[in-house]
């Protein structure tokens, strides 16, 4: 009975804690985005063209990176007026029209949650999804052009609305991204990826695996697409719940390295569980309330063993300088000067 107890105890503090920069708020549950782009349906009933279009729901991404590689710049161009939603969002498109197909739909957009995102000109959305909270990838530096690139997977409470919001800078994926992008220069690229449905307060989405799951299909779908277009390897660099969807993601995931960042587990034993090739790496400072959480998984709940303890075999990352649960990527720490060298192949 007193082992039952203890049990119910972990996982109340679990629920309380581990939905990432979420407050004393209660969770909503959330139904995962899954499934083709928006539009799917009028692109697979396009024939203007005079040929087959790959569909967005079989076609991996090396498939639709050799359909587009075989269009005319014409009929590329076609394809972005006629389809902004579908090429925006189809892994495997060439950056550049993704750039564009997700320009038009920003300015077509009607939803004020969104006005934000198409204010700035040569801003470069690589994915602009409005169903829902809304999902969104951005990209800071040339994709085309640099040799090292990172990936950054938030944690909960973000969408496309707050993906870039100003207040706790460093614990959205566009403040972290920007100041990576800062520390390594223009030989280097970052996205931005707010590309799956996160937890949202506290609630039984954050002890769970389902979005998780959810968000590590479309996650190892963006490096397929990435890689399909040239684009190097890239480490991608994980937050809070977002190292649960990367650890579900990691046998499947081209990824050079893999950085988890105040992790609350990802589903996994030790390295040698995530079945991947990428170097594994992790960070965890003192004062990250993420701490308290119990690294226990029992029927679905919680999500296993800290990855910054030593026995789960990681390479560390120091942190001892950066504060609370959002303060890695702080500019002037420890953290974010590893994970630059991480980004810049230069970390052993």
């Amino acid at each position: 009975m007193r082992r039952y107890a203890r049990t119910l105890v972990a996982f109340a503090l679990a629920t309380t804690v581990v939905a990432g920069t979420a407050g004393w708020a209660t969770g909503n549950a959330q139904q995962a985005l899954t499934g083709p782009p928006p539009g799917t349906g009028a692109w697979r009933a396009d024939h203007a063209s005079g040929r087959e279009l790959p569909d967005p729901g079989r076609s991996t991404p090396a498939e639709v990176a050799r359909f587009f590689r075989g269009l005319t710049e014409p009929q590329q161009q076609a394809l972005v007026v006629r389809h902004p939603l579908v090429v925006g969002n189809l892994d495997g498109v060439p950056v550049e029209l993704r750039y564009r197909a997700n320009a038009r739909s920003l300015q077509a957009s009607h939803d004020p949650r969104y006005a934000h995102l198409g204010k700035a000109p040569g801003r470069q959305i690589l994915a602009f999804d409005p169903r829902g909270r809304g999902q969104v990838a951005e990209v800071f530096g040339d994709l085309r052009t640099a040799r090292h690139v990172a990936v950054v997977v938030p944690g909960s409470d973000i969408d496309a609305g707050n993906f870039d919001r100003t207040n706790d800078v460093y614990g959205t994926p566009a403040g972290m991204a920007k100041a990576l992008y800062a520390r390594t220069g223009s030989g280097s690229a970052v996205i931005a990826w707010a590309g799956y449905t996160t937890p949202v307060g506290l609630g039984v989405d954050a002890v769970t695996g389902s979005l998780a799951e959810a968000g590590a299909g479309r996650l190892t779908r963006l490096t397929d697409g990435l890689a399909a277009d040239g684009v190097p390897a890239p480490a991608v660099f994980c937050h809070s719940y977002g190292s649960v969807v990367c650890g579900l993601a990691a046998p499947r995931l081209r990824a050079r390295d893999l950085v988890v960042l105040g992790s609350p587990g990802m589903r996994a034993d030790d390295v040698a569980g995530l079945h991947t090739r990428a170097r594994v790496w992790a960070a965890k400072d003192a004062t990250d309330w993420i701490g308290k959480v119990p690294n226990v998984e029992v029927a679905g709940l919680g999500h296993g063993p800290d990855p910054a303890a030593p026995e789960f075999g990681a390479r560390r990352v120091p942190a001892d300088d950066a504060r609370g649960h959002t303060g890695y990527f702080a500019p002037g720490t420890d953290s974010l000067r590893a994970f630059a060298a991480i980004t810049e192949g230069k970390a052993r």
